[in-house]
C-alpha cells in the first residue's frame, strides 16, 4: 500500500559525505542528504503535480495552512496529534514533588515531535541513496605545500613555512575557546603543538610555520579548529568546527 493516495517511486537521493567533527570518531566522515532549497507550505503544494498527486496545488496548501493551525492550537490545548509523518504532544519538563502551584523560573511547556511508525518504514523501504562525494560546505583541507621542499602532502620542515589550501579554513575564535581554535599538529603518539604563528589565515589558505618543537621523524595529522563559518561572513559558529587533513606529513 502506498504511503499516500498517489503513485509511489523509489526516492534516488543524493547524498555526500561530511567531514566529522568530534575527535573520537571511528571514521573520517558522516553522510549528510544533498537537499533541494527550503520548501514552506506553498512550495510543497506547488510540488503535486511532480510526485503525480492530482489535487489541485491551492487546495493543499489551504487544506495545509489550516490543518496546522488547528494542531497550533489543540497541542497547545493539550490534545495528543498522530499523522502519518509524525506524532506531537505536548511536554512539561522537570521533576516535581506534586505539592507545585506553578512552573518553577525558566520551565515552560514545550512540544515533543517524534517521526511516525509509518514514516520511519517508508524512508527504509523507499529510499535510494547515491554517492555523489564529499561536501565542501563544511571546510575541508585539500593540499599540504611544504615550501622548504616542495612536497606535497608528505612532509613538513621545523620553522619553515607549511601552505595548506581548501576551503573555510579561516581561524577565528572568541575568548572561551581559544585553547580549541588554532592548527593543531597531532602526531601518532605522545603530545600535540599546536601553531604560534599563522602569517596568512584566509578561507582558502593558511600559512603556517612550523614549530620547532615538533618531534623529528615522526608523522603528524594536521587539525584546524575554527568557529568560522565555511560559508564566510562574519559570525562566529556556537561551537568550534574541526578539520583534519587526510595525509599525514613526516618531520
Amino acid at each position: 500500500m502506498a504511503f499516500f493516495e498517489m503513485n509511489d517511486v523509489v526516492h534516488n537521493t543524493s547524498v555526500k559525505f561530511v567531514e566529522a567533527n568530534l575527535p573520537t570518531v571511528k571514521k573520517t566522515y558522516h553522510l549528510k542528504a544533498v537537499h533541494q532549497p527550503m520548501l514552506d507550505i506553498n512550495g510543497v503544494a506547488s510540488k503535486a503535480a511532480l510526485y503525480n498527486v492530482s489535487t489541485n496545488p491551492q487546495v493543499i496548501e489551504e487544506g495545509l495552512q489550516a490543518g496546522m493551525q488547528l494542531m497550533f492550537y489543540l497541542i497547545a490545548d493539550g490534545y495528543r496529534i498522530k499523522t502519518p509523518l509524525f506524532n506531537l504532544a505536548l511536554s512539561i519538563p522537570g521533576e516535581y514533588d506534586g505539592a507545585e502551584t506553578s512552573l518553577a523560573n525558566g520551565v515552560y511547556p514545550k512540544a515533543r515531535l517524534r517521526t511516525s511508525r509509518q514514516l520511519r518504514k517508508y524512508l527504509r523501504d523507499r529510499i535510494k541513496l547515491v554517492f555523489t562525494g564529499i561536501d565542501q560546505e563544511q571546510g575541508n583541507i585539500a593540499a599540504v605545500i611544504d615550501e622548504a621542499t616542495g612536497n606535497k602532502d608528505s612532509t613538513m620542515t621545523k620553522g619553515n613555512i607549511l601552505t595548506i589550501t581548501g576551503n573555510g579554513l579561516k581561524i577565528e575564535t572568541d575568548q572561551q575557546h581559544t585553547d580549541q581554535t588554532g592548527l593543531f599538529f597531532i602526531p601518532e603518539s605522545g603530545e600535540t603543538v599546536k601553531a604560534s604563528a599563522i602569517p596568512v589565515n584566509e578561507s582558502r589558505k593558511l600559512k603556517v610555520i612550523v614549530p620547532t618543537t615538533i618531534q623529528s621523524k615522526k608523522k603528524y595529522t594536521l587539525m584546524i579548529g575554527t568557529m568560522s563559518s565555511a560559508r564566510g561572513g562574519n559570525t562566529l559558529l556556537k561551537k568550534v568546527r574541526i578539520m583534519k587533513s587526510r595525509c599525514t606529513l613526516a618531520s
